[in-house]
């Protein structure tokens, strides 16, 4: 009867969140609606830095190379070839996840501050090739875009109603993929590895493999992101792929709760929302996201997305993170 009562009240809160969702171009201007579509870009982003970070224990700093070649991808082929809204994303996807094989037959070798520095190392290689190669990415300047089309004469894009949608529904898409496969056998494997490598090598499991598997997945999540953020804003620079990207969307991880993939998009959303408020009233705003975020460190060192535990077993049960999942538990 409890379960019943707790699955009841989990789709009552999906339900009222997908209206929510549903309806927020009827209660917000252009302004809003298009930050609140960043928010799900970079939810979905934040997610897939999440499944490396909480799920197989790698903390990246350069995640954002995966995100901002993916974003120059769609950016050079809208420009060079066609703007269709379907292939570029799907380029962008195939791109990034090809990076995240190379980058990643390399970092998955070494662990903790050695993969950190090689990340960052490569992130930054990422950020002076775009800054240096003006002939495709347009260097310091940017590589603009044009209007995507989801078919040729398409202008549905061109507007923040329509372009909220495509990515509401491309958010979804991205997030339920992520939870299905977090919470398949591959997932907890890669639980397994994080928590015990080992003893994951002992029992037959190939510990490199999993951890590249988890690299170039999250890369492909990540250029999910890209192309959708590169598609909405229609404009690409050297700093999507630098380290300042990398380590904003790890902060948004960090205060959302890692371990969760719906508290990195909370994430998202506060720090995305601190961002915006703040930079118009502070000059110096990200000193107080940087004081938010080490208050969130010391008093809710499982994030926002941990508070859920004190709102009743339902909540608790979408917030746990996966260390507190019992092998073959029903997520």
């Amino acid at each position: 009867m409890s379960s019943g009562r707790e699955r009841a009240l989990r789709l009552g809160l999906l339900a009222l969140l997908a209206v929510v969702l549903a309806v927020a171009p009827f209660l917000m201007n252009a302004f809003r609606l298009r930050l609140l579509t960043e928010v799900l870009i970079f939810g979905l982003f934040a997610a897939s830095l999440d499944l490396l970070v909480g799920f197989t224990g790698l903390v990246s700093l350069g995640h954002a190379l995966a995100f901002g070649v993916s974003g120059y991808t769609v950016g050079l082929l809208a420009t060079r070839l066609t703007p269709n809204a379907t292939l570029t994303l799907l380029a962008g996807i195939a791109v990034a996840t090809l990076v995240s094989l190379v980058t990643g037959a390399l970092v998955v070798r070494v662990r903790g501050v050695y993969f950190l520095m090689l990340t960052l190392a490569f992130g930054q290689l990422g950020f002076s090739l775009a800054e240096q190669w003006t002939g495709f990415t347009g260097g310091a300047n940017g590589l603009p875009l044009p209007v995507i089309e989801l078919y040729p004469g398409s202008a549905l894009l061109g507007n923040a109603v329509g372009f909220y949608y495509y990515a509401l529904i491309a958010f979804v898409l991205g997030y339920v993929a992520l939870r299905r496969l977090v919470d398949s056998p591959f997932g907890r494997s890669l639980v397994g590895v994080r928590e015990n490598a080992e003893r994951m090598r002992a029992v037959g499991y190939s510990v490199s493999s999993y951890r590249l598997a988890a690299y170039c997945t999250a890369g492909a999540f990540a250029g999910y992101g890209g192309a959708l953020y590169a598609q909405q804003q229609r404009f690409m620079s050297p700093e999507n792929v630098g380290f300042e990207t990398s380590a904003l969307v790890f902060v948004m991880v960090v205060i959302g709760g890692r371990g969760t993939l719906f508290g990195p998009v909370l994430g998202a959303g506060v720090v995305l929302l601190m961002q915006q408020e703040l930079s118009f009233r502070f000059e110096q705003w990200q000193l107080l996201l940087g004081g938010v975020f080490i208050a969130v460190v010391y008093f809710l060192p499982r994030g926002f997305g941990g508070v859920s535990r004190l709102l009743g077993p339902a909540a608790a049960r979408m917030g746990r993170t996966p260390d507190e999942v019992a092998p073959g538990a029903s997520p």
